[in-house]
This record gives C-alpha cells, structure tokens and sequence, in this order.
C-alpha cells in the first residue's frame, strides 16, 4: 500500500485534462503512470524535450507552441505537473564553497529552475479554467528554504529553487485574481532515486522509488485547498519555511 499523506482529497471536475511537463524523467514518467490509471481525467498527457509536441525550457517559442496544442485539445486543464530541475550536468556540480561559484554555471541552474518554470506559468496558468477546481504544481526542494538553511553549499541550486518558490508565490496572488479556485504550489518530492539525486544519496538518507514519490506528491495535491495556493509544501503535506 503507498504511504502518501492521508489528506482528505478534494474531488476533481470531470472530463479535465492532466499535464505533466517533464515526463521523460525518473520523477515525471512516474507521475504520468500514475495519472493514467486515474479515471478522473478523461486524458493525461506528457511533455518534455522528446515528447512529439517538444517542450524546451530554454525556448519560449516551444513552450508557447505546447501551450497552444494544450489549449487546442478542448479540454479544461485541471492539473499541471512541472517534474523539471537541474542539480547537476556536464561541467555542473553542485559548489561546496563560493570559490567554485561560476557565472554560466549559475546562469543554467537559474534557466532551467527558476526562468524556465516561470515561463511555463506565463503559457499555461491562463489555461486553468476559471471555474472548478485545478492546480499548477512545480517540484522545487527543501534546499530552496532559505529559513531551513543550515549548511551552506549548493549555492545555485539553493537560490535558483528559492527564486521558484518567490516565482509561485507571486503567481498565485495574479492567479487567485483571476481564478480563486485554482492553486498554484511549490512542491518538494524528498530525495528520489533518480539521475538527478544518484550522485548525492548518502548513506542513511530516506531516497524513495520515483513511483513511491509519484504517489506521495498526487496525495498531497488531493489535499490542498484553494487557501494553499501559493504554499510551499514537503512530501509528507506538512509546509515548509520559505
């Protein structure tokens, strides 16, 4: 049995449509698994760079041309799952001291974590419906709280993720305007067994299985309220210090 958060699931309208950008990941191709055996949504879709409509976070015009094939569908878009991030790369690694801060470096994280999502909001926020409840939800990371900060180090990753959580807060204020019954939420899916977080599983740290988190993070969104946009939360529901 998945051990995910025993929220009170609020009910989805019907006959919507479920997003999940970033679907060719560990973390992401979970989460479409898991929503396609979701019969609330009459369809469930998957978007990343290798998806046949391509979406590159670092291309607006290929974000803009995913949100128009999205809006084209006439499908009311109920729930949006960002499952995208960089922690490392070719010639990226997380920095240990201010020594190794580099600026292209920084300029990457910045594009793929915080600019990049930010786009993504700017496309597709204005494809939740109006009516009903729906959700936007980005994957940001604990490390991104800078009241939880106790160790220093990962200086890109730390501000590029806190720059998210800044990013969705703001964009749930306009949104709330616009449709109060939507949300817009950051959300932190813990350490996963991926290709993101394989280099840093220390030993003794609690990693999950993609599915495993998928399940947890769905729990959470099923239980937030319109009161939580804007929120920042942890994979056990519990909110997390900014």
């Amino acid at each position: 049995m998945d051990d995910a958060p025993t929220h009170n699931a609020h009910p989805w309208p019907t006959g919507g449509l479920a997003l999940v950008i970033g679907a060719s990941g560990g973390i992401g191709e979970a989460l479409l698994t898991r929503l396609q055996q979701d019969a609330r949504f009459a369809r469930v879709l998957g978007l990343s760079r290798h998806s046949q409509t391509a979406l590159d976070l670092q291309d607006e015009t290929s974000i803009a041309q995913a949100a128009a094939h999205v809006a084209g569908l006439g499908l009311p878009l109920r729930l949006l799952i960002d499952a995208t991030g960089l922690l490392h790369g070719p010639g990226l690694q997380p920095e240990k001291t201010w020594q190794q801060l580099d600026p292209v470096q920084m300029a990457q994280a910045f594009a793929i974590n915080a600019i990049g999502p930010a786009l993504l909001m700017k496309h597709f926020l204005p494809l939740l419906p109006r009516e009903g409840r729906s959700v936007f939800a980005t994957l940001s990371a604990k490390v991104g709280s800078i009241g939880d900060n106790h160790l220093g180090g990962w200086y890109s990753y730390r501000a590029s993720k806190a720059a998210l959580n800044q990013l969705v807060r703001t964009a749930a204020i306009e949104l709330r305007r616009r449709q109060p019954q939507a949300l817009c939420v950051a959300l932190h899916p813990g350490t996963v067994a991926t290709a993101l977080s394989a280099p840093f599983a220390k030993t003794g740290l609690q990693v999950q299985a993609p599915d495993h988190a998928a399940a947890r993070l769905l729990g959470v969104i099923g239980g937030l309220q319109a009161a939580d946009s804007g929120g920042f939360f942890n994979h056990d529901g519990s909110a997390l210090p900014w």
